[in-house]
């Protein structure tokens, strides 16, 4: 390449930035200008649908935070949360072709984002749709349509011919483009909602939380040096009263049993503390006595203690105490003791 040519393709790279910088570049614009940046809490109303096919039928309601389109899709809705969504601009909490058109964007603003298959589902690849033994399908579903896991894969059951059956291993919006149709409700700046909302997106569920600014002493190094005959570091240290803020969970019996939570806590604390510039985080644990063995218990024993004496007595009467290393006379004292 001749120097006029390397000129050229230097001079060509320079006006022509890569898309990541582009990006990049847009990002800093925005934020100059006031409009929504990344890392930036939105709260949404959205529905997202397949493409509307061209003989102009409207597309399959894929997901929605809108009860009226829901009803009118014929969605079951008698467990689904329709309450807008808060996602973390820039975050990948949604397509990133929604993230991008995100960016710039007022409190207010509505736009329908062409999402296409690659970025959503995926394209739709016919390697994924297999033969395998109909003895790997339980009886019951064996039927089109029927989804079934087969050696750890999930998929659609197509056809059953004798022994073999036609399964679809793709994703059932596999090679459909979607539309992403939203509007902006706010920016959500406190950092109470913004940890509820974090939370909610992990487990699809937001306890409540609060949090405190606390006042503790802690040991703070004040000057370190190294002894020059024994290569120690010595420090001099005091201690110091400094605030450090503390997110409280009220983590309720359902979030305490959702998988997610008891298998990525750890990492879903971090990451609130690292978003939220907050110091620890705490979980309280919730008994309320709604129901469950605890709840049982509680109003067994509760029960016992209005009995009186003589009730007590006759209740263990009809208990068989000879394997069991328990004085009856003396229990019934004992629960009339309590009693006084």
């Amino acid at each position: 390449m001749s120097e006029d040519e390397q000129a050229d393709a230097a001079e060509s790279a320079d006006a022509d930035p890569t898309e990541d910088e582009a990006s990049a570049e847009a990002d800093d614009e925005a934020a100059e200008e006031g409009g929504i940046a990344k890392n930036d809490f939105v709260t949404l109303e959205y529905t997202v649908r397949t493409v509307t096919a061209e003989d102009g039928d409207e597309g399959q309601v894929v997901d929605t935070t809108r009860r009226d389109v829901a009803e009118e899709a014929g969605i079951d809705d008698d467990e689904y949360d329709f309450s807008p969504r808060t996602v973390v601009v820039g975050e990948g909490h949604v397509f990133a072709s929604v993230d991008e058109d995100l960016i710039g964007r007022e409190v207010g603003d509505s736009n329908t984002v062409t999402v296409p298959a690659d970025e959503a589902f995926g394209e739709f690849d016919p390697e994924d749709v297999r033969t395998v033994s109909v003895e790997k399908i339980p009886e019951d579903d064996r039927y089109p349509g029927a989804q079934v896991t087969v050696d750890g894969e999930q998929g659609y059951l197509e056809t059953v011919i004798g022994g073999r059956a036609r399964v679809d291993f793709n994703h059932p919006l596999a090679g459909d483009d979607l539309e992403y149709e939203y509007e902006i409700l706010e920016i959500v700046e406190d950092r109470e909602e913004q940890a509820a909302s974090l939370i909610g997106m992990y487990l699809q569920e937001t306890p409540e939380v609060r949090i405190e600014t606390e006042t503790v002493e802690e040991e703070v190094t004040m000057e370190a040096h190294e002894d020059e005959e024994t290569g120690e570091v010595e420090k001099e240290t005091e201690l110091r009263e400094v605030e450090r803020d503390t997110l409280y969970i009220e983590a309720t019996p359902m979030m305490q049993m959702n998988q997610q939570w008891m298998f990525s806590k750890q990492q879903i604390a971090q990451d609130i503390m690292g978003r939220l510039g907050l110091d620890r985080v705490v979980v309280e644990e919730v008994i309320d006595g709604s129901g469950g063995m605890m709840g049982g218990m509680g109003g067994m024993m509760g029960g016992m203690g209005d009995m009186g004496g003589e009730d007590v007595e006759e209740a263990l009467d009809d208990v068989d105490l000879d394997d069991v290393d328990v004085d009856a006379d003396e229990l019934v004292e004992e629960l009339e003791g309590d009693e006084e």
